[in-house]
C-alpha cells in the first residue's frame, strides 16, 4: 500500500498521446562494458567492478539516477508492476543493481542478462521521445567503453541483441479489432514482416483482453512506426463501426460482474478492463474513469503470485471494484 502510494511512472502521465489505443511506449537498449566478460561468464568480482563503474558512471552522468542495490519483495513486485524493471532480474544477486530516475521515465539494470540494460518508458505513442532518453542516457554515461566489433555491431550476451543491441515496442489496446475477430489476421500479418507480438506479460503470452506488445529487434525503426500508425488507423476504424448500444450493454455487463464477482481470475480481470477502458474512451456515461486509471489498475495483476491465486484473484477483484466505486 505504501507504494502504491508512491508518484506513478511517466507512461501513466495523462498527457498520453493516442492514449486511447496506445498505453506506452518503450526503448530497450543493452550495452556491454568492453574488457569484462558477459554476466553469464563472469565470477563475483568482476560483476562487482562492472557494477562499480556503471554507478560511478551514473552519478557522472547528471541525470540523476537513484541506485538500488537490493530490493524488498514488495519493492520489487512495485517496480515490476509499473514496467521499470523485467520480472527476469536477479537483484538479489551479487553486483545487481537498478537506477532510476526521478519522474520514472528512464532506468538501467546492471548486470541483467547484459552488463546494462537501459530503458526509456513514455506515455502514449511516443517513441521518439523514448528513443531520445535512452540515447541520451548512454551518451552521457561516455566514460564507459562498450563492446564492439565493425563486423557485428554491438556485442550481446545473446547472439540474437548483437548489433543495434535495441528493442522499440509499444504496449496497444487493441480491442477493436478484437471485437471484429481481426486481430488474430493483424497479428499474423505483422509477424510476417519480422515484427513481434506479445501478450501483456511479455513472451509467449497471449493477448488477453486484446492488450499487445508490439516490438521490433535491430530492425528498422521505419517499418516499425509505420506498422504503428497503421494498427492505430485500423483499431479506430473497427472501433467506429461498433454501435454505442452495444459497447454500452458489453461495458456494462462486465462492471456488472466487476461489482458482483469476490474472486477474479486473472484473464477475467484483463478482459473486464479492457471493456471498462473502452467505455472511458468513448466517454460512456457512468464510466467516469480515465483510461489512464484503468491502466494504472493493470499494474496490480500480476501473472503469478506467491500469495496463490485465490488471494490473488480476492485481490484483482478488490482493485475492480476500487476502479468502479
Amino acid at each position: 500500500m505504501v507504494l502504491r502510494s508512491m508518484p506513478k511512472p511517466a507512461w501513466l502521465g495523462e498527457d498520453a498521446p493516442h492514449g486511447d489505443v496506445v498505453l506506452s511506449s518503450r526503448t530497450r537498449v543493452m550495452r556491454n562494458l568492453r574488457g569484462y566478460r558477459f554476466v553469464h561468464h563472469a565470477d563475483t568480482d568482476e560483476v562487482m567492478q562492472v557494477m562499480r563503474r556503471v554507478l560511478q558512471a551514473a552519478v557522472e552522468s547528471g541525470l540523476g539516477l537513484e541506485a538500488f542495490k537490493g530490493l524488498t519483495n514488495a519493492e520489487r513486485d512495485y517496480l515490476v508492476g509499473y514496467r521499470l524493471v523485467s520480472p527476469e532480474f536477479e537483484w538479489t544477486m551479487p553486483g545487481r543493481a537498478l537506477l532510476i530516475d526521478e519522474d520514472r521515465t528512464l532506468s538501467v539494470m546492471v548486470n541483467e542478462e547484459d552488463h546494462l540494460r537501459v530503458q526509456a518508458l513514455t506515455a502514449g505513442w511516443s517513441i521518439d521521445n523514448c528513443q531520445n532518453r535512452a540515447y541520451d542516457c548512454l551518451r552521457r554515461m561516455d566514460r564507459l567503453e562498450f563492446a564492439f566489433s565493425p563486423s557485428y555491431g554491438y556485442l550481446a550476451a545473446s547472439p540474437y541483441n548483437t548489433g543495434q543491441g535495441r528493442r522499440l515496442s509499444a504496449m496497444f489496446h487493441l480491442i477493436g479489432l478484437a471485437n471484429a475477430r481481426r486481430l488474430p489476421d493483424v497479428m499474423k500479418a505483422l509477424a510476417d514482416r519480422g515484427i513481434a507480438v506479445r501478450g501483456l506479460f511479455g513472451e509467449s503470452s497471449r493477448a488477453v483482453g486484446a492488450y499487445a506488445q508490439v516490438s521490433v529487434l535491430n530492425s528498422d525503426r521505419t517499418a516499425f512506426v509505420g506498422a504503428c500508425d497503421y494498427l492505430i488507423r485500423e483499431e479506430r476504424d473497427a472501433r467506429r463501426n461498433v454501435g454505442r448500444d452495444s459497447l454500452i450493454e458489453k461495458a456494462k455487463q462486465a462492471r456488472d460482474v466487476a461489482l458482483s464477482s469476490r474472486t477474479v481470475s486473472l484473464a477475467d480481470s484483463l478482459r473486464i478492463l479492457a471493456w471498462l477502458r473502452w467505455a472511458s474512451s468513448a466517454e460512456i456515461p457512468g464510466f467516469d474513469l480515465s483510461p489512464r486509471d484503468a491502466d494504472a489498475v493493470l499494474t496490480a495483476f500480476e501473472p503469478t503470485s506467491p500469495k496463490g491465486e485465490e488471494q490473488a484473484g480476492f485481490e484483482r477483484s478488490e482493485f475492480l471494484k476500487a476502479l468502479l466505486t
